[in-house]
């Protein structure tokens, strides 16, 4: 429901519950929040998890996906959709049925493996994954996950990468954010396949372990931009200097022992350590 007399802008995320606050919902709020957008959120699933390891994983049931849905649906001005960890086929479809008729801009992050190494989908879910690409107004895999939609090998050059964009494009996603994150060298390039050609996007490589949340990072700043109506290019461009900016402020936070965060409010409060001069 638009209400003309609210000027905040409004995203919603879809996705699993991080019990350490890195990923999954709680990085999109964060980065909702950073970025000027209010969030609200539809919880897929319980982790119980931790920068080492996700130790347990407890679906929500498809009555309260769907009912979450209707409930911030129907009440508040959403303008764009961010889709993280799912979960089971069955819960895929639930969400895209949710999704029927409202019009919206949407983000899906195919998230299926987390940082640690722990499956996040299963391999019965990726054909339902596959059926909800006609609903993404953007995909953004990494090398793997875009290799396992495709049942082929990861991408090694860049002419590989818009290759399986394209084919992803073909597979119904109106845009691909091909991430390169998983590849090597000194400058990670990701691509933005679009009908209209290949963007390049690139940043030095930094060296850091703590990573954890860079997809679910990534993808809810684009959504964020969406619902402040940039259009996908802009959009983009913005979420990926933010992430940048995210990873360089990252080992200043110390936070656990292994895969740490993100600093999702780097541009508002300085990490540990550091002074403003």
């Amino acid at each position: 429901m638009r209400r003309d007399d609210v000027t905040a802008p409004i995203a919603l995320t879809i996705a699993g519950s991080d019990s350490g606050g890195g990923a999954g919902i709680q990085a999109d709020l964060k980065t909702f929040s950073a970025l000027g957008c209010y969030g609200a959120s539809v919880v897929t699933a319980l982790t119980a998890q931790n920068t080492r390891t996700v130790a347990l994983v407890e679906p929500a049931s498809l009555a309260m996906i769907a009912a979450q849905m209707r409930a911030v649906l129907d009440d508040l001005d959403v303008r764009a959709v961010k889709l993280g960890m799912l979960g089971g086929a069955e819960a895929i479809r639930t969400v895209a049925q949710g999704l029927e008729g409202c019009g919206l801009p949407v983000v899906l992050d195919p998230v299926m493996v987390a940082k640690s190494g722990d499956r996040l989908l299963p391999d019965e879910a990726m054909a339902a994954l596959r059926a909800l690409l006609p609903r993404a107004t953007l995909l953004t895999p990494n090398l793997p996950e875009a290799a396992c939609l495709l049942d082929c090998a990861p991408a090694t050059s860049e002419d590989q990468m818009a290759d399986q964009a394209a084919a992803l494009r073909d597979l119904g996603a109106g845009a691909v954010l091909m991430k390169g994150g998983h590849a090597d060298g000194p400058v990670c390039t990701d691509l933005l396949v679009t009908a209209a050609g290949v963007t390049r996007l690139t940043a030095p490589r930094q060296v850091t372990r703590n990573t954890h949340g860079t997809g679910c990072t990534l993808s809810a700043a684009i959504a964020t931009g969406l619902a402040q109506g940039m259009d996908l290019h802009r959009a983009v461009a913005r979420a990926h200097r933010y992430l940048q900016g995210a990873i360089a402020a990252a080992d200043g936070l110390g936070v656990g022992s292994s895969h740490g965060p993100v600093h999702h409010f780097h541009a508002v409060w300085p990490p540990v350590g550091c002074h403003h001069g």
